[in-house]
């Protein structure tokens, strides 16, 4: 396959030479897997594949852009006339540009084999392990929401007219657990979700733990009183925030003006303990790849160092309009979008102490295991204001459960409110961060 990738965008470089065009070949071979068991048997197994060219085409600075899924002569050379085409009907823009050729790329060890060639069954197996022992567990687990298995499989070849020429292949493997308990007339929901790239790194006990140890703990919750209290959040909470953050740092918001960190490179916007990465090196990571969507080398970015704004993260276009080299940032969903910017892994930096090292500072607070309604955070403003849960702390230990509050603030304060980071990195996705301890938060209750 990967001669075939190869072919295909030799074939639409040289066709684009002959034309007189820049241009870019990008193409994706996909394989996802998905597997949801119900009391042991199978209820949903997915598996699909696809593989498709994008082409991207500069001219006289107008870009032009089309797709396809089929890679025969026509087809390819179809989906160059195509962009040639609509590239007319775009306007012409300076920060059209393809980057340059670059100079090396990481060697990464993200592509597991024995996962490609690991049994269905074996899969299988592990989320009906899961789920055996969530309700092992506890008695109190009455329903097993899901219980499933993923793994997903790309390989990405990138090249262009000016020398970029960057392939790689990527596979991981996912668990996740969602299950209610019931007591007293009081039901709450607990989950668990892994990521990993090796299969034996899956452990459906832990997920079953985890995913049980959520919902008993907030059995029998109550709604708190309104106060400003020191806050103790957990991971996976601090990488929803995290998530508002990266858009915070992007720079085609940042130039557009819809950031509250716009013009802010260098000052201090969080404090002192608070360090943050994008790092699509970093092997642990499930989104790490040598090169972006671009084909441009990716590397280490130190993007907040001790509170102190280091860089935006910036793909061609945006760093073209500024005179400056890309970051290694120009994501792509797919072979049938152009790249814009986004992060990799997103990492807030752990610290040396213990979550219950953080707890124990806290003479009487709140730790939040949960939020709802983050989209309706404004990344401009910076003001949030979400829904809630989690346990009281009293004395320095984790108390009764709380629910049916809200947290509300700026995301300004809320990143120098960081008095402390914990050592528990923790990955969901493409953001990671270990539990942190503010020096306050508003609560809403009763």
């Amino acid at each position: 396959m990967q001669d075939l990738l190869a072919e295909v965008a030799e074939k639409v470089i040289e066709l684009a030479r002959h034309k007189g065009v820049e241009a870019e070949a990008y193409l994706t071979r996909g394989r996802e897997l998905s597997i949801e068991v119900q009391q042991g048997e199978v209820e949903n197994l997915k598996e699909a594949g696809e593989t498709g060219l994008g082409v991207r085409i500069i001219k006289e600075k107008r870009i032009g852009f089309a797709y396809t899924s089929d890679l025969s002569f026509p087809a390819i050379e179809g989906a160059l006339e195509d962009a040639i085409r609509i590239s007319r009907f775009t306007a012409p823009d300076p920060g059209n540009v393809l980057p340059e050729q670059q100079s090396g790329y990481a060697v990464l060890d993200i592509f597991d084999a024995n996962l490609e060639s690991a049994g269905l069954e074996e899969k299988i197996a592990r989320a009906r392990l899961a789920e055996e022992k969530a309700r092992a567990f506890d008695r109190r687990v009455t329903i097993i929401e899901r219980s499933g298995y993923e793994e997903g499989e790309v390989e990405v070849l990138a090249m262009n007219t000016r020398g970029v020429k960057a392939n790689a292949r990527a596979n991981y493997c996912g668990l996740y657990l969602f299950v209610v308990a019931e007591e007293g007339g009081s039901a709450e929901n607990g989950f668990s979700l892994t990521s990993a790239r090796h299969l034996a790194d899956l452990d459906p006990e832990y997920a079953a733990r985890e995913a049980v140890g959520r919902a008993i703990n907030s059995l029998g919750a109550r709604v708190p009183a309104s106060e400003h209290l020191p806050c103790i959040m957990d991971p996976y909470v601090v990488t929803r925030f995290l998530s508002l953050l990266a858009r915070m740092v992007d720079a085609g918001a940042v130039q557009k003006g819809k950031s509250l960190l716009a013009g802010k490179l260098g000052q201090s916007v969080a404090s002192g303990v608070f360090s943050l990465v994008d790092d699509a090196t970093f092997t642990r990571g499930i989104v790490s790849f040598p090169f972006d969507g671009e084909g441009v080398a990716t590397c280490r970015t130190p993007v907040i160092t001790d509170g102190i704004l280091q860089t935006y993260l910036y793909d061609s276009y945006t760093a073209a309009r500024e005179g400056r080299e890309s970051t290694g940032h120009g994501q792509r969903g797919s072979f049938r979008g152009l790249p814009g910017v986004g992060s990799s892994n997103f990492m807030l930096q752990p610290g040396t102490a213990s979550p219950e090292e953080l707890i124990a500072g806290v003479e009487r607070g709140v730790y939040i295991t949960e939020v709802m309604g983050m989209h309706t955070a404004n990344p401009v403003s910076g003001d949030f204001s979400v829904g809630a849960a989690g346990r009281m702390i009293e004395a320095g230990q984790l108390s009764y459960p709380l629910r049916g509050m809200t947290i509300a603030g700026n995301l300004g304060d809320f990143f120098r409110d960081v008095e402390a980071v914990a050592n528990d990195l923790r990955f969901y996705g493409g953001k990671a961060a270990p539990a942190i301890r503010l020096k306050a938060l508003s609560i809403g209750g009763e």
